[in-house]
């Protein structure tokens, strides 16, 4: 049986954070921030604080305010990579839909010869077509109240794809499809497994997104794969083993292929503005570390 802990005013919050060595210069504005932010999402942000694990004593000069300033600072950078993600998910359906289009016409993702695994093909058609048929759109309720009968093109259909769904259609189309290549090359790759590898380690870091969850200090579960001879700028220096289990890396891949999509885009710009206007976040926590601002791709 799980042990039933009592729960803890917001008074008695405070305290026990003081009695453990953290520093509160405002305990009237920390008891807001509790009141509105869980003591157990703060949590994951002071964790490398409490260098005393058994205990949870904070190392000397702890502040609460650093927490709230790393809290903030996390939520700014997710609304920028959740623009970077947009980007690159359109581009991915346009893509998808136009080259596969022209060569197998508009119902192509009816085609299992397109495919490699069958099983994953009719699961991913499935979903699809459910989506399909719930999708309060204009454009699908039109297209069932006019056509209740016929199937829709992929040009309506992959609209109500997400980008996981996206990714992994793309992921089980058949490598020797020209069209498979041509996307990956409009991405400024040359490889198909370099792009299936970081259109899943995105769409990874979309769910982490989407559920509001921690970027800072987070390990990457899906990690994207170095690529072989990149087109465009890409990462210079070797990537140490901390770095690529870090933020770091999916978040130079969404950098690379937003400058792949549009070169004119702002997402690198907003990132070194956030990085600049939170000078004393340690984002060396991220992966940010070995001369990173000295690389091509972040220049």
């Amino acid at each position: 049986m799980p042990v039933n802990q009592d729960s803890r005013t917001i008074a008695e919050q405070i305290a026990l954070l003081k009695s453990r060595g953290m520093l509160l210069k405002d305990e009237q504005k920390a008891a807001f921030y509790l009141n509105h932010i869980s003591y157990f999402r703060l949590k994951s942000y002071w964790r490398d604080m409490q260098p005393d694990c058994t205990n949870h004593i904070f190392a000397p000069n702890s502040c609460f305010e650093d927490v709230i300033a790393r809290y903030n600072f996390d939520r700014q950078l997710r609304l920028i990579l959740f623009d970077a993600i947009e980007f690159i998910e359109i581009a991915l359906r346009t893509k998808l839909i136009y080259h596969l289009s022209q060569s197998y016409g508009g119902l192509w993702y009816l085609n299992d010869n397109l495919v490699i695994d069958n099983e994953k093909y009719a699961e991913l058609l499935a979903d699809l077509q459910n989506e399909f048929a719930r999708s309060g759109e204009d454009f699908a309720k039109d297209f069932r109240r006019k056509h209740p009968t016929d199937t829709p093109d992929v040009w309506l259909i992959l609209e109500v794809a997400t980008f996981g769904t996206l990714s992994k259609i793309y992921n089980n189309l058949q490598h020797q499809l020209p069209a498979k290549s041509a996307i990956a090359n409009e991405f400024g790759l040359n490889s198909v497994n370099d792009l299936i590898s970081w259109l899943a380690a995105i769409s990874y870091m979309r769910n982490v997104i989407a559920h509001h969850s921690r970027i800072f200090g987070r390990d990457i579960l899906k990690r994207p794969i170095m690529p072989r001879s990149p087109r465009n700028q890409w990462l210079q220096y070797k990537v140490t083993p901390v770095q690529e289990k870090k933020p770091f890396v999916v978040i130079s891949t969404m950098v690379y292929l937003c400058n792949a999509i549009n070169p004119d885009n702002e997402i690198k710009n907003k990132l070194l503005a956030l990085f600049a206007a939170y000078p004393e976040i340690p984002i060396y926590k991220m992966g940010f570390f070995n001369n990173w601002q000295h690389e091509p791709l972040w220049k």
